[in-house]
């Protein structure tokens, strides 16, 4: 059960309370900014590294759940893999972290276009499956502002 909670709340950045999503969000761009290198596959590990995340989310969020409950706000890790997504062949440029993080804050936060429809799967994919989809608007929305030259 420790390791879940550890994996579920980003590490304890859950515990945090309000804010904890925007927070363990903000924590993931940082990090994925720092592990880029000119020796790193800037396209493979990302990719491995959500899918990854992914899994753990949904399998520690079906443990976490029957102690906190449904989606109850600790969980942060669901927001680490949509954040995650979001960044997902994005160039390594500050200004386009920014954007991912905002567009995908508002799309975890407003839920349009059945986003919300998903927290209703059962566990961990419930917890999970919203924020992969904020995630992949966000990153879709930025895919077209970078290839229009936007910023």
């Amino acid at each position: 059960m420790f390791f879940h909670k550890i994996i579920s709340t980003f590490f304890g950045i859950g515990y945090i309370g309000k804010g904890a999503g925007t927070v363990a969000a903000a924590a993931t761009c940082a990090i994925w900014w720092l592990l880029q290198t000119e020796y790193s596959n800037p396209y493979l590990w990302p990719f491995l590294s959500t899918i990854l995340i992914v899994l753990m989310g949904i399998i520690s969020g079906d443990v976490v759940e029957s102690v906190w409950g449904k989606d109850h706000g600790r969980v942060v890790i669901d927001e680490v893999a949509g954040m995650g997504i979001a960044l997902l062949l994005i160039p390594l440029k500050w200004q386009y972290y920014i954007i991912a993080f905002i567009l995908f804050r508002f799309f975890d936060i407003v839920k349009p276009l059945y986003i919300r429809r998903l927290e209703a799967l059962p566990g961990g994919w419930g917890v999970m499956a919203d924020d992969v989809l904020a995630g992949i608007y966000g990153n879709l929305v930025l895919q077209s502002i970078v290839l229009l030259g936007l910023f």
